[in-house]
């Protein structure tokens, strides 16, 4: 890319492939991961993958709040310690939650203390944090960074829905948020599974009001983002092992196969979702998982292992967000999506 400025020619090596898409010259490591969930978590069909399994959902603690803080600030010390990691050598720890001004991460980082950027992509935000992470690293702004996300399903239902205690009737089509957090060390260098790519999504509004019904409102996005990072690479689903999105839910990854397929594209077997595999139909979670917690953890317990094993040699986690807030969904606004990408190759 050549750009003018008065007169003199600017010249410019882009790492970006198409429109949305970047692919990295030096791809980070994923050095390290960790996942810290709840009970309900680690009773389902994917328990044996995560790293710590709390007892209840309070771990001692006087709120649900401070729970999902201390849970993200374990799972983020947990990824440093599992490789014994100097922690002066980390230069950003990135992270981001559910909750108003992302108060489980900002106190984290106070306990952590390193320096700090806080995120917000809703139940996007761990794919968002590996691919700002992955750009910091390529472009030379850091040598290793700190990356994790977390919600918890009783501080999500008292600021969005109605306080657990109240035991109001969900909808069918409702998901149950995870309570759990999950982290990653990336590194410039080290062993370890690669982020080669990562394709920033668009914002998708396809008018959906039904706060009980996140995965529609996301599935547009997901479906959107992963047209637009084929479409970039010049590549096609059958090149990728596991495509998996992050909360859709039963019916949002329907719904996002079909939009897929509208569009001329065969999905094909790989594609799954995080808040599908993370809980199974006896536990009555209605149309699966939701939360920041749901793709952070399935990724940093099951699918890095399944990578490190050999299982799986090129991933796509597809972040899915729903960028609305109590306050629009009372005042009758409708539901934005979002879906941002991170290949991973072992």
């Amino acid at each position: 890319m050549i750009l003018t400025l008065n007169g003199d020619e600017l010249k410019m090596n882009l790492k970006r492939v198409g429109n949305q898409t970047m692919v990295f010259a030096n791809p980070p490591v994923i050095l390290a991961s960790y996942s810290v969930v709840g009970p309900k978590e680690g009773q389902g069909p994917l328990g044996q993958s995560f790293h710590t399994v709390w007892e209840d959902g309070l771990h001692g603690e006087k709120s649900w709040e401070v729970a999902e803080s201390k849970m993200l600030q374990a799972a983020m010390q947990g990824a440093i310690d599992q490789i014994s990691f100097p922690k002066e050598q980390i230069d950003f720890m990135l992270a981001g939650d559910l909750l108003n001004q992302i108060i489980s991460a900002n106190y984290a980082a106070r306990q952590l203390a390193l320096p700090f950027i806080g995120i917000y992509g809703a139940c996007s935000t761990m794919a968002l944090g590996m691919a700002l992470g992955s750009m910091l690293i390529d472009g030379g702004f850091a040598r290793n960074v700190l990356v994790g996300a977390s919600s918890h399903h009783d501080t999500a239902e008292r600021q969005y829905r109605l306080p657990t205690e109240q035991g109001a009737q969900r909808a069918m089509s409702s998901q149950w948020t995870v309570t759990g957090a999950g982290s990653v060390l990336l590194g410039q260098f080290g062993q370890g599974p690669r982020i080669t790519s990562a394709t920033i999504g668009r914002v998708i509004d396809y008018a959906i009001k039904d706060v009980n019904n996140m995965g529609a409102a996301m599935a547009p996005a997901v479906a959107d983002t992963i047209l637009n990072h084929f479409l970039d690479m010049q590549l096609k689903p059958a090149d990728y092992n596991l495509i998996a999105s992050g909360d859709l839910g039963r019916i949002g990854l329907g719904l996002a196969c079909e939009l897929l397929k509208q569009s001329g594209m065969d999905i094909g077997t790989s594609f799954t979702d995080c808040g599908v595999m993370i809980y199974d139909e006896s536990q009555d979670v209605h149309s699966g998982a939701s939360g920041c917690g749901c793709s952070a953890v399935v990724f940093a317990g099951d699918i890095m292992q399944r990578i490190k094993a050999g299982e799986l040699k090129k991933v796509m986690l597809v972040g899915s967000g729903a960028l609305h807030s109590p306050t629009s969904a009372l005042q009758g606004e409708s539901i934005p999506g979002i879906g941002h990408a991170v290949v991973i190759e072992g």
